[in-house]
């Protein structure tokens, strides 16, 4: 539990086929040539160390006391590390709206309506991820104690903010193409998922596994 590697994962960075072809041979692989530069380069290297870094914080932060900031005098350890912690989070959500930006062929009128509906979603996906950053450290603080019933709990809960996610992207839908064409809509959500899954791939490859 204490060595925790930040570095992002090589399989993100340098070759996005490699692992996923290892397990699906048959399935055709999305290669760089076919993909957009931008997109394959703000998702990989704005998002995957920014969230390598968050989740090291978090787990450390769950574990030990950090040092207490010249800024925290009348703040507990713990609460200067949730502040830490919390603009890291900001941090990651506006690398995440750089993406969305950066590749997203909206019209001055369209990004005028747009931008509005996004800032209302992402304000509603801060409170899952509240509810799952708060899990992470109940994790991390009951690691080495974790019991049957706790690791029950743990994943059931973990699952379960999935499906949050996934009925929140159904509610917008409807919400977004009043403002932008259906095709923009879709292209939007699979902008969000696929940085959404870098963010998730990451994630899980810095929690360490339940030992059994």
């Amino acid at each position: 539990m204490k060595d925790i590697d930040i570095g992002p994962p090589k399989s993100i960075l340098h070759d996005p086929c490699q692992s996923f072809q290892c397990h699906f041979p048959n399935l055709p692989c999305h290669t760089p040539e076919k993909e957009s530069p931008n997109l394959k380069k703000n998702i990989a290297f704005r998002t995957c160390f920014a969230t390598a870094v968050f989740v090291a914080a978090t787990v450390l932060s769950a574990q030990q006391a950090a040092p207490t900031a010249a800024s925290g005098k009348n703040m507990t350890e713990e609460q200067v590390n949730d502040a830490n912690i919390q603009l890291m989070r900001q941090d990651i959500r506006s690398e995440r709206k750089k993406v969305v930006a950066a590749n997203m062929p909206l019209t001055d009128t369209e990004a005028t309506k747009f931008w509005p509906v996004y800032d209302q979603y992402i304000a509603e996906t801060i409170k899952v991820n509240d509810v799952r950053f708060a899990l992470l450290k109940e994790y991390a603080k009951n690691y080495d104690t974790t019991t049957d019933e706790q690791a029950d709990s743990f994943i059931k809960r973990w699952l379960a903010l999935d499906q949050d996610n996934t009925q929140l992207r159904l509610k917008y839908i409807p919400e977004f193409e009043k403002v932008i064409s259906h095709k923009k809509t879709a292209m939007f959500f699979q902008i969000d998922r696929r940085v959404s899954m870098m963010i998730e791939l990451q994630l899980a490859s810095q929690v360490p596994l339940v030992k059994p």
